[in-house]
Formats: C-alpha cells, structure tokens, sequence
C-alpha cells in the first residue's frame, strides 16, 4: 500500500501537522478540524508505504486515517515539564534575592 501524502503545518500551533492524500488534498478534513488548524500551510509532499518511518508518528496509523478518515493530525509534542513547573527550591532562592 503506497499512498502520495501532502503535509500542512498549522498557522495556529507550531508543531500540528496535517497529512492528507495529495489527491484529495484538504476535501475529506472536517471544517471544525481546521477551523481549530487554522489555515494550512503546505509543508511537503512524500511518498508513504508501511515500511516508511516517520520521526513521531506511527506510519501505519497515519495509513489507515488516511485511509478511514482521509486525513491524520499529528499533535505538538508536549512541553517539557521543567519549562512549565520550576522547582521548589530554585524559586525560593530566586525569592531571597
């Protein structure tokens, strides 16, 4: 199974990826989806078979939505935790100064 994938970045959130059938480019994605996408950016083109290997997605999941659903959101990758929590006592010395 080798399927011709056209790739959307989101203008909305860095690091959203839209994948979608070059063919059927952006016909088969809800308008909800990509009202929260924001509008698409084409990002690349690339040929996908099940032996592929994507950095942070699945290849077959990525086949079988674009199979089922016509399209596969890849989401940001989450924030690291020591951005969001400092530690204790880095904010108590930071405190005292």
């Amino acid at each position: 199974m080798k399927r011709i994938c056209s790739v959307y970045h989101s203008s909305k959130k860095a690091g959203m990826y839209l994948y979608v059938l070059r063919a059927d480019a952006l016909k088969r994605v809800p308008e909800a989806l990509l009202e929260l996408f924001g509008a698409p950016k084409h990002a690349f083109d690339l040929v996908l078979t099940p032996t592929r290997t994507l950095v942070r997605e699945d290849i077959i999941q990525v086949l079988k939505n674009l199979d089922t659903q016509g399209y596969h959101l890849q989401m940001p990758p989450p924030e690291d935790d020591y951005l969001v929590h400092w530690p204790e006592e880095l904010l108590r010395r930071n405190d005292a100064m």
